[in-house]
């Protein structure tokens, strides 16, 4: 009688095993809900300012709206004088205005804000200074797990 009480045990703990396993596999095979995107844009080249905004924005409406990515922007050089504000383009504001809305990370390379004489207050609302400069911003959002694009 003790030996069908230890087969019984045995086939019941196998039975258990071959169970969680299975539980296990359908666990796995349930696609997991992927994090976030990050994504850095890079801007310093005036002429591409509204391409960059523009791929900015499919980019949003590609991923199916702001909840399912975080955008940054950093901008430097020549680029930054579309962002001032009095001497934007209704596009450009309008731009700014709906990342602004979505969160999207505006950066004002602080270097380049000295060498154009401009504070924040004269750029579009929405930006921060990047006071050590664009491009540490720029590898300081690398770190942060920031996927780099410069269209």
């Amino acid at each position: 009688m003790h030996r069908r009480n230890i087969i019984t045990a045995l086939f019941a703990g196998v039975g258990g095993l071959a169970a969680a396993a299975t539980s296990s596999v359908r666990a796995k095979a349930e696609p997991a809900k992927p994090d976030k995107s990050k994504v850095a844009y890079h801007l310093s080249d005036l002429n591409k300012v509204e391409f960059v905004l523009g791929n900015m924005q499919n980019h949003i409406d590609g991923m199916g709206g702001p909840d399912t990515v975080t955008l940054a922007l950093v901008v430097h050089g020549p680029a930054l004088k579309a962002f001032h504000a009095a001497a934007a383009t209704p596009d450009v504001a309008a731009h700014l205005q709906k990342f602004t809305k979505a969160g999207v990370k505006l950066n004002a390379c602080g270097n380049t804000m000295h060498a154009q004489n401009v504070t924040l207050g004269d750029l579009l609302p929405g930006f921060v200074k990047a006071d050590e400069g664009g491009v540490v911003r720029l590898a300081e959002l690398q770190a942060e797990g920031y996927v780099y694009l410069r269209p």
